[in-house]
């Protein structure tokens, strides 16, 4: 089975999880969690980034930082997976959901802006497949209304935006290290904050609610619970593993690159003859990540046919989100604005092609010798 995803080791990571058991702390906030912050608020352009059990609980922390409360609005996309907009109905906060741009799959600017309302609190933008959203126009629109502006950057560490680092555009930002992203730790992620008066808070909530990074840095003789606050923090032996990623993120994002660059010279010509759609890069303002590599096809019958030829020849091409408009708990907890219709359609005719560090040369030939064959025999 050629698989949509496979975990990779890149570098030294099974010598610096044997260091950090050698170094006696396994608890989180130990030396390779502060190398990780370190090194990622470095890629990122940031302030300050803390390193979290994972993306879900950085996005958590953001709803808590913007102190969203109940009957409190967040604009986000539909199309986003589940812990964009968990982290504020979490608080009592409600998603408030608009259609993405046709182009990008990011949030649509002008969508956002008509749904500003007295209650909105915040915009989370969805870096989707590690493309940047315009950062420009949300944060014109966020500033203009008084708004935070939170990046969803679980997919675009490494990506920029007009030479600015995904990271460093919004008031904050959550990163994720899942096992199915470029940099992996199995699960991990962080937060990276931008606006110096949230990074204090920040450490508070991440610590429980205490100072205790105050303690650990001297500035208090004893630590205490001073706001409300969970247990963010990752272990030791996770910090180690990502340390050991992060340094060879070039490596591996350049290599994911170079994939996406192949599929995109294979499948071109179905572009230009109408039969699909490929993902809109937009390099003159955007770099990507390597991310992600998906296919638009002509509608959900023909991408679920698609799916069923690629799995019959032992290859895995998965569809991606279902919208959270249109969810069970989406209808119970949140609302839309606008017509929904690119959301709808790209649910319905997004299929994911392999992807990962991994993946080597005769696989992706595989791969692209299956795909063109369904869709040379199912021309329409």
């Amino acid at each position: 089975m050629i698989a949509f995803n496979r975990p990779a080791l890149v570098g030294q990571e099974l010598d610096l999880i044997q260091d950090a058991v050698t170094r006696g702390h396994l608890c989180g906030d130990g030396h390779y969690t502060r190398l990780c912050n370190t090194l990622i608020a470095d890629l990122t352009g940031s302030r300050t980034a803390l390193l979290t059990h994972s993306c879900t609980a950085a996005l958590e922390m953001a709803a808590l930082l913007a102190e969203i409360g109940p009957g409190d609005e967040v604009i986000m996309p539909s199309f986003t997976f589940v812990s964009t907009a968990n982290a504020v109905v979490l608080r009592g906060g409600v998603p408030v959901f608009v259609d993405i741009d046709r182009e990008t799959l990011n949030l649509d600017p002008d969508r956002v802006a008509a749904a500003v309302t007295a209650r909105t609190k915040a915009i989370f933008a969805v870096h989707y497949a590690g493309i940047v959203a315009d950062m420009d126009r949300l944060a014109a629109t966020a500033q203009a209304h008084g708004l935070l502006l939170v990046e969803d950057a679980a997919q675009a560490l490494g990506s920029s935006f007009r030479g600015r680092p995904a990271g460093s555009l919004g008031d904050m930002a959550c990163f994720s290290f899942h096992e199915t992203k470029n940099i992996i730790s199995g699960e991990g992620g962080a937060l990276t904050v931008n606006r110096p008066d949230l990074i204090e808070r920040a450490e508070i909530i991440r610590e429980k609610g205490t100072n205790r990074s105050r303690f650990l840095r001297g500035q208090v003789d004893k630590y205490t619970w001073v706001d409300i606050g969970s247990s963010y923090l990752p272990s030791e032996l996770v910090a180690a593993f990502l340390y050991a990623q992060l340094q060879e993120v070039e490596q591996v994002n350049e290599r994911r690159i170079s994939l996406c660059d192949r599929y995109r010279t294979a499948f071109a010509p179905f572009e230009t003859a109408g039969r699909l759609r490929l993902p809109r890069t937009l390099q003159e303002d955007r770099h990507g990540n390597g991310h992600m590599f998906y296919l638009l096809m002509q509608d959900g019958a023909d991408r679920d046919a698609f799916i069923q030829h690629m799995k019959q020849r032992g290859i895995s091409t998965p569809f991606h989100y279902v919208p959270l408009h249109s969810a069970p708990a989406g209808l119970k907890f949140a609302r839309h604005v606008g017509d929904m219709g690119t959301t709808d359609e790209v649910s319905d005719c997004l299929v994911r092609l392999p992807l990962h560090y991994g993946l080597g040369d005769d696989e992706l030939d595989q791969v692209i010798a299956a795909a063109r064959t369904y869709l040379e025999r199912n021309a329409r």
